[in-house]
């Protein structure tokens, strides 16, 4: 894969917690421009944002009507056909930080492994992936599995 990808693509990711996440976002970054590559992804633009459990909710409540804590929201600019740019923006991902530093202990991997997999598991939101159907369930958890697993954040 040449590296035009990564050098077309803009990315940014803001903490808007209290913790300190510079050498998570490090990776992420990398992660990132690595995932857009096996997508194919030229020309566009997104964010990931880190968030607290208050903000994720009110947000949650607010846009889906959904009165909890959730561990990562994406909202997709591209579902909105009446945007017509130069660059694709892709939209917006939060990430829960204490949603992700639970669910890692719940499910027995570290905290750095949960977070990229809330980011993947945004990043195909934005890109159109789903799964509120088995067959796209299937097709999205393996493209999350097949992008971590490649890049080197394994399971355990």
């Amino acid at each position: 894969m040449d590296g035009d990808y990564i050098m077309e693509n803009q990315y940014k990711i803001f903490n808007e917690t209290e913790e300190n996440l510079e050498e998570e976002t490090k990776i992420l970054e990398k992660l990132l421009g690595f995932a857009c590559q096996k997508e194919k992804v030229q020309n566009a633009e997104f964010n990931i944002i880190f968030v607290d459990q208050e903000t994720i909710h009110e947000i949650n409540k607010n846009y889906r009507g959904v009165d909890r804590v959730t561990d990562v929201i994406s909202f997709a600019l591209e579902d909105n056909k009446t945007i017509e740019l130069d660059r694709r923006l892709l939209g917006d991902v939060y990430i829960c930080i204490e949603k992700a530093h639970g669910q890692a202990i719940e499910y027995g991997h570290s905290f750095l492994r949960e977070l990229c997999f809330l980011a993947i598991h945004g990043f195909l939101h934005l890109l159109g992936y789903d799964h509120m159907e088995k067959e796209e369930e299937e097709v999205m958890f393996e493209k999350q599995e097949e992008i971590l697993n490649e890049f080197g954040i394994k399971r355990g």
